[in-house]
């Protein structure tokens, strides 16, 4: 059976245990290229800034966390010993996902949802989780929308400073800086500020897996590539050079902006339910199930993540679709096949996720001492929730970075992280 299931895959050209340190070579070659901006696939934008050496105090700051398919917004206070408070937190749906905005709308709708945040701070801290050109005033300029936004006009415009003027026609007193960044920033910037007494970290890393998946990291001094040490954001998902199998195409032909972030679509929750749905109505094409079980799946419309890792958590669970498959129609033949396709799909994320984490931790020259590794901070419910995900993350880079490179790390994670790491953000000048 394992070899029917292992034929079936490679006759769609979908490689089975992708070799993570030659991936993430192939990565590490491109991220060096874009900081040459010599036409990589990658954007690697600079942040123009570092991790602050000492906390906040007695600053408050508002922050909007935008990305995927959720808002939201609420107020961070750090008090007098630097620890920080959140309240009046809200959330509402992202701006384009429901239907296309124009950049008015887009904005419009951003500044409704932060009426209940009016004049409580002149700083924001904006967690915008898309591909930007950061200014070293803070501000970002669009550079596309992934997750399937839908506001095309909003491309090409400086953020911040559309996001003040909807502000000020509602009011608002003078807000004096809203600083960009991505949601790999702030997780970066989360994990120096949470590291506990007695740690000490030679860099950092952050790293999201989510609804997109992305990087980001702290590129030391480099005159070869004229830059100064500072956060670098990877755009990880835009990496072209990666195998993509029958069923990555067919779906990719289906999104917003098909023939784009092929490894973001290899990776990420808004992608690994359809592929997954893609390769079982392959599967049931080529004659892999027994008849009734092949009906079954040509009858599904579609298939999110969370029913693709509902049946990989517990396939004869009823409550999902493809469990009640297994327990009304499915042999047990039928559902192992079903369970291998599946878990070759999610297998397939951790070890791109883990190639990408090598190229990011090789790329910041440290943790090269194992008392001072590089802290990996992860986020995303892809990442802790996907089946074996972040267990074999683990295991990868235990493999390739320690085993095989000699790098340290340590992978962490701290409550509201990204909440916490815009608003530092927001108060870097």
């Amino acid at each position: 059976m394992n070899n029917q299931v292992s034929a079936f895959l490679s006759a769609h050209n979908f490689v089975n245990h992708v070799d993570v340190l030659t991936v993430a070579q192939a990565i590490l070659f491109d991220m060096r290229k874009g900081l040459k901006k010599e036409g990589a696939d990658e954007d690697m934008i600079r942040t123009f800034c570092n991790p602050p050496e000492k906390s906040a105090k007695n600053q408050s700051v508002i922050v909007i966390d935008a990305g995927g398919t959720n808002f939201r917004s609420c107020l961070v206070t750090f008090d007098a010993d630097g620890q920080a408070q959140i309240s009046e937190m809200e959330k509402t749906r992202m701006p384009g996902v429901e239907k296309e905005l124009n950049r008015k709308e887009f904005f419009n709708q951003i500044a409704d949802n932060l009426e209940h945040l009016k004049n409580k701070a002149d700083r924001i801290g904006f967690c915008f989780s898309y591909p930007m050109e950061i200014q070293e005033d803070g501000d970002g300029i669009l550079l596309g929308f992934s997750k399937e936004v839908k506001a095309p006009e909003v491309v090409g415009s400086k953020v911040g400073e559309c996001l003040k003027a909807a502000l000020a026609e509602r009011g608002w007193n003078t807000i004096k800086r809203i600083t960009l960044c991505n949601d790999t920033v702030a997780a970066l910037l989360a994990g120096a500020a949470c590291a506990t007494d007695g740690d000490k970290y030679s860099s950092n890393i952050g790293f999201i897996l989510g609804t997109g998946m992305n990087a980001a990291y702290i590129q030391p001094d480099c005159d070869c590539c004229k830059i100064k040490k500072q956060i670098v954001v990877c755009e990880s998902g835009k990496f072209l050079r990666v195998n993509r199998s029958d069923f990555d195409v067919d779906f990719d032909k289906t999104t917003v902006k098909p023939g784009t972030f092929f490894l973001e679509k290899l990776c990420s929750g808004a992608y690994l339910g359809p592929v997954s749905w893609f390769a079982l109505k392959a599967a049931a094409k080529d004659g892999l199930f027994t008849e009734k079980t092949a009906a079954a799946i040509n009858g599904l419309e579609t298939l999110t993540l969370i029913e693709m890792d509902k049946f990989l958590h517990h396939p004869y669970n009823k409550d999902s679709v493809l469990g009640k498959i297994a327990c009304e129609t499915a042999s047990d033949e039928d559902v192992d096949k079903m369970f291998q396709i599946l878990d070759a799909i999610a297998e397939r994320s951790a070890r791109y996720s883990a190639a990408i984490l090598t190229a990011c931790a090789v790329q910041t020259g440290e943790g090269k001492n194992a008392a001072k590794p590089v802290c990996i901070l992860c986020d995303g419910t892809t990442f802790f929730k996907t089946y074996k995900v972040r267990e074999r993350v683990y295991g990868y880079l235990d493999e390739v970075l320690t085993r095989q490179l000699g790098i340290f790390w340590d992978i962490v994670s701290c409550d509201n992280d990204i909440t916490l790491g815009a608003a530092i953000s927001g108060l870097i000048d």
